[in-house]
């Protein structure tokens, strides 16, 4: 049956912990960056109670089965450095959503996104059955779709006002995905740049 629950997940490099309230000041402190959220508002990290109600809030979709988070961990240094999850669980169709990931400056551009899209890759489509993953982001987050391709995840197109922002703009969804017969594939490019 298709049905992601949370885990923890890890390669050598991060390791993909369920996201809890316990996880408040650290996550405050690596989304204290407005520049984080420049493309996904309302800023979850504005401060320290917008950030607990962020987390409540994750918490609740969670216990409702919607959502997946993870607080997402450097290895080395041990420091949380973002956070990702599962989200537009469609069990029917065993189609899902990575997304609402940031990752704090210090560490973009680095292995972090990598290795943590590998774990949710792998275990969406080796453990829980998917046989499509989707990843949105604004049309105009250049940084974010060039991070989706690398991946090797396939544009598909644009969802033309697809979302209301906190701002009140129209957000222009680009849509991204990669399905199971792609993922083998997909593994070996990844595991090759890992």
């Amino acid at each position: 049956m298709f049905n992601p629950q949370i885990t923890i997940l890890s390669t050598n490099k991060v390791t993909l912990r369920p996201l809890t309230l316990e996880h408040l000041d650290d996550f405050y402190h690596a989304g204290a960056f407005p520049e984080v959220w420049r493309w996904s508002l309302p800023d979850k990290c504005s401060s320290k109670a917008t950030t607990k109600g962020w987390l409540n809030h994750s918490q609740a979709m969670a216990d409702k089965g919607e959502h997946v988070p993870f607080a997402i961990f450097d290895n080395e240094s041990g420091e949380l450095v973002g956070s990702t999850r599962y989200c537009s669980i469609k069990r029917e169709d065993r189609n899902l959503e990575i997304g609402f990931t940031f990752i704090t400056p210090k560490y973009q551009r680095s292995y972090i996104n990598t290795h943590a899209k590998y774990c949710l890759l792998k275990h969406a489509f080796e453990e829980v059955g998917a046989i499509r993953v989707e990843f949105k982001t604004h049309e105009k987050n250049d940084k974010s779709r060039n991070a989706i391709a690398r991946l090797g995840a396939k544009f598909e197109g644009i969802l033309r006002h697809q979302r209301i922002l906190s701002d009140g703009t129209f957000r222009n969804t680009a849509i991204f995905s990669i399905i199971d017969n792609e993922w083998p594939t997909v593994r070996s490019k990844l595991e090759a740049s890992m």
